[in-house]
């Protein structure tokens, strides 16, 4: 996908919807029921803090409804039913733009920084009375 198809999407994917992204990458990886999601999520290394089980649960029902995932309700021997999730080809393309779109976002904040200890070189350099 080009810069200018990540551009149109930006205004609709907003960084608080980033849950999403990281549940698409772990149902990329495998299969996997709800609990189970949020296990993986709570474990994973690219997530700060506990994942908030209303949050996953509300999220994993737009997803399905939007066609990024698919699931299935699968009934053991013991226990009560419970829903499989797995990625389907629409929620690929979608890891996908997130995945370009995190590049994009981190090129950025690495200009930002850039500029940053630029700044903060200069201004220590303007303590010690050098201009």
């Amino acid at each position: 996908m080009d810069e200018d198809k990540i551009s149109e999407s930006e205004s609709t994917i907003a960084i608080e919807r980033s849950i999403q992204a990281e549940l698409l990458l772990l149902l990329g990886q495998r299969p996997s029921h709800g609990y189970e999601l949020i296990q993986r999520l709570n474990e994973a290394d690219f997530k700060s803090g506990e994942a908030d089980a209303a949050t996953v649960y509300r999220n994993l029902r737009r997803m399905d409804k939007d066609g990024l995932i698919k699931s299935h309700w699968e009934v053991g021997e013991s226990g009560p039913g419970r829903r499989l999730y797995k990625l389907t080809p629409q929620g690929e393309s979608s890891l996908k733009l997130w995945a370009q779109y995190i590049v994009q976002q981190r090129a950025l904040l690495e200009k930002f920084l850039q500029a940053y200890f630029q700044l903060e070189e200069s201004l220590s350099g303007n303590e010690d009375g050098v201009n």
